[in-house]
């Protein structure tokens, strides 16, 4: 069957009769006698509307019948078989899904035509769209060429046609309509050829612009390679606008952010990465060198060394701070607590402890448990990723309590 939706993508409200209405989970399953709302298939979403006031935001097709779902938790029925019903679509979502669907048979045309690649299949999203090419590679001259050919078929106007044949119509075993890219396998009755005036013919299920000059722009976005395919991303139409809108408010900030125009941008930000990798190195050799005398300075205490040391960090947890400190603390007979993380992480990093055996088998998980980690210990040391730094000063007591009442113990 061809829906009203297929033979006028243009008509935006239409009275029509229920068939059945069936109710399921969280709503009910609604058949018209025929339907202005698109149901998903061939590559394209079902389009989002009305009947009467009920909203619809999902239609299939089952066979001939188009089944729209009414979410609905009550268990009285919306509508009685052979009540006449209103419909109206959700316009905006309905052209965009036009220019995107008629632009992709565009594109996939010319590539075809101009390098005969095929398109395997396609995928219509809701930022941007994409066609799988059965190519292992696309080149940039390609991707320009298409690009230059579409937009120029757009600048003409050129006709979008649509035709309707019986299956046995021996017009449908010509060579302009042997494709049938898109055409869903249980598709039954008449069958819609849509037509790009001297440019290719296709079966085809979904709604279409009657000219090209309603897709405004096509926007070959990128290349994305994967196994014996390619994925080429594109915009068509309003999508291309709002995408430029998008990039020209960036633009603008970023001509705050980095005190210059557009076109000084990427010399811009080259400089400024340039001096964050020089920041980063001259960190890192602090980072290394302050752990260094923090260790040397704890070492000076080995002859009477201290029951426990504290020491915590906010250099990051990449930074080289504790692997160093650790290489070079000679402090066996000392329980050492030692955390780093990042000042604006919310209290997330690392935590180590280094001590005896049972100290570390007893304060270890307790410790962790505090700071909300995630580790292990075994023998005399225990590492933890922590969420919850600010519970620093709860572990510290913990220890001294420890260490208290162990003295008490030894008494």
């Amino acid at each position: 069957m061809v829906f009203k939706c297929q033979e006028d993508s243009f008509l935006k409200e239409f009275k029509t009769k229920v068939v059945s209405c069936e109710k399921i989970k969280g709503g009910f399953n609604v058949v018209l006698e025929d339907t202005v709302l698109f149901p998903e298939g061939g590559g394209q979403p079902s389009d989002h509307g009305r009947v009467n006031d009920r909203l619809v935001k999902s239609v299939i097709r089952k066979g001939a019948q188009a089944v729209h779902f009414i979410e609905d938790e009550t268990e009285s029925p919306p509508f009685t078989v052979g009540e006449e019903v209103s419909q109206s679509v959700d316009w905006d979502r309905r052209f965009d899904h036009m220019q995107q669907h008629s632009g992709q048979h565009l594109i996939t045309a010319i590539f075809d035509r101009e390098f005969q690649l095929n398109t395997k299949s396609w995928w219509l999203g809701t930022d941007s769209s994409y066609i799988v090419l059965d190519a292992k590679d696309v080149t940039r001259e390609q991707v320009e060429r298409v690009e230059k050919i579409c937009n120029q078929l757009i600048i003409d106007c050129t006709p979008v046609g649509v035709k309707v044949y019986e299956p046995n119509d021996p017009a449908l075993q010509s060579d302009v309509t042997r494709a049938t890219r898109g055409l869903p396998e249980d598709v039954t009755g008449p069958l819609r050829v849509v037509t790009i005036e001297g440019v290719e013919s296709n079966m085809c299920c979904g709604t279409h612009v009657r000219n090209l000059g309603q897709l405004q722009a096509v926007k070959l976005l990128s290349v994305e390679k994967a196994k014996n395919k390619c994925l080429v991303h594109f915009l068509v139409g309003g999508r291309v606008l709002r995408k430029l809108s998008e990039c020209y408010e960036r633009e603008v900030q970023f001509n705050s952010l980095l005190n210059g125009g557009p076109l000084a941008h990427v010399d811009l930000i080259k400089k400024l990465q340039a001096t964050v990798r020089g920041t980063q190195r001259v960190a890192k050799k602090l980072s290394t060198e302050l752990a260094a005398a923090e260790a040397e300075r704890l070492n000076k205490l080995q002859e009477n060394p201290p029951k426990y040391v504290f020491l915590h960090r906010c250099d990051g947890p990449d930074s080289d701070f504790v692997n160093t400190f650790l290489r070079l603390s000679k402090l066996p007979e000392s329980f050492i607590f030692l955390t780093n993380g990042d000042t604006d992480s919310n209290g997330k990093g690392q935590m180590v402890l280094l001590g005896k055996q049972e100290d570390i088998a007893k304060l270890g998980p307790e410790m962790c448990s505090l700071l909300e980690g995630k580790g292990n210990g075994k023998g005399t040391r225990f590492n933890a990723k922590v969420n919850k730094l600010k519970n620093v000063g709860l572990c510290e007591k913990l220890v001294q309590s420890h260490f208290s009442e162990e003295g008490l113990a030894e008494k």
